[in-house]
């Protein structure tokens, strides 16, 4: 998998879950508890957000995406 690919995915997947953070907050503004579009904006944030994390760690455990070694002794 390429690295650009990878990048794309990862940031598509936060613009959408930013997206309908932002819907959520606007049906809340707007529509004062008279629908169900707040809730459904929020279950498809939690429910995009569950995803990128299980496609991450799935990425990881493949080894398609390397993890940072930040706190870790030095190799060699």
């Amino acid at each position: 998998m390429g690295s650009s690919l990878k990048i794309l995915l990862i940031g598509g997947f936060l613009l959408l879950i930013l997206w309908h953070l932002g819907a959520g907050l606007y049906y809340m503004l707007v529509d004062k508890g008279g629908s169900k579009r707040t809730v459904n904006a929020l279950t498809w944030r939690i429910a995009l957000s569950i995803l990128l994390v299980l496609l991450l760690m799935l990425g990881i455990h493949m080894g398609w995406i390397t993890p940072h070694s930040v706190g870790q002794s030095p190799r060699g």
